[in-house]
């Protein structure tokens, strides 16, 4: 059974771990720290999880700037399952994001074919076939609150694909102009807001939620102020991320349960 808990190092707060098993566990990535080593970044993910104790081996990765639940094998044969669930689509990841204006239709898909070139992406007719889903939760002031699915995986897919239809991300800098950005956000406004698969070794059916990171929080509750800005009614505020108090305390939802 996958349980909640929350990393501590030296007394001072570590890296969330959003819940884990003996093979696996999902932890909540803070912005600024690169998913795995190398780079030329000074710290990695794997590094501090390393400090807390934790020998994590990458299954999927987040860009450095991106925030939210990210998962990581602690075996290689655990490694292979969950890589299988994702070359299959079998493992469902939903991302959090604010975009610059308002989205239109409110609800679709942009299916722009990626070409990747040395640490860039850009949309090419010699690129693969790319799919982002994604729903308007809200708009607010001068940008549209999203829910993103991804059905392929591509370099920076959503961010491309996003500024690509002419709504670029709070704070994208590499796809965009950031001057262009009415909100001035200091990184782009991306979260991994859900992961939902089945274990690989027991069958069971987990979900796990990540709360959105408090300069998110503050950048929504900045945008919500802007004008023309909207209030948010009682459903759509039940089916946005959660902030670390609402979500402190509590453990993963088992098989079946909806939020």
């Amino acid at each position: 059974m996958a349980q909640a808990e929350s990393g501590d190092v030296g007394g001072a707060r570590g890296v969330p771990v959003l819940a884990r098993s003996e093979r696996w566990v999902v932890v909540a990535k803070p912005a600024g720290v690169s998913s795995v080593p190398g780079g030329g970044a000074e710290h990695d993910l794997v590094e501090l999880l390393a400090r807390q104790g934790l020998a994590v081996l990458p299954v999927h990765r987040l860009d450095r700037d991106v925030s939210g639940a990210i998962l990581f094998a602690l075996d290689r044969e655990t490694r292979e399952r969950f890589e299988a669930l994702f070359r299959e689509r079998e493992l469902s990841k939903t991302y959090w994001a604010l975009a610059v204006g308002r989205v239109a239709p409110p609800n679709g898909a942009w299916k722009f074919p990626l070409l990747e070139e040395r640490g860039f992406a850009r949309v090419s007719a010699l690129g693969k076939k790319s799919e982002t889903r994604y729903r308007t939760l809200a708009n607010l002031g001068p940008a549209s609150e999203l829910e993103i699915e991804l059905v392929t995986g591509r370099l920076n897919q959503i961010r491309v694909h996003a500024a690509h239809s002419g709504h670029p991300l709070a704070g994208e800098r590499k796809y965009a102009r950031g001057s262009d950005d009415p909100l001035k956000a200091k990184r782009v406004a991306l979260h991994s807001w859900r992961l939902a698969f089945r274990d690989p070794w027991t069958g069971e059916e987990i979900r796990v939620e990540a709360p959105l990171a408090d300069d998110l929080l503050a950048l929504r509750a900045r945008a919500t102020a802007s004008p023309p800005g909207r209030g948010i009614n009682a459903s759509e505020a039940r089916s946005r991320p959660k902030s670390r108090s609402d979500a402190r305390g509590r453990r993963p939802r088992g098989p079946g349960r909806r939020r």
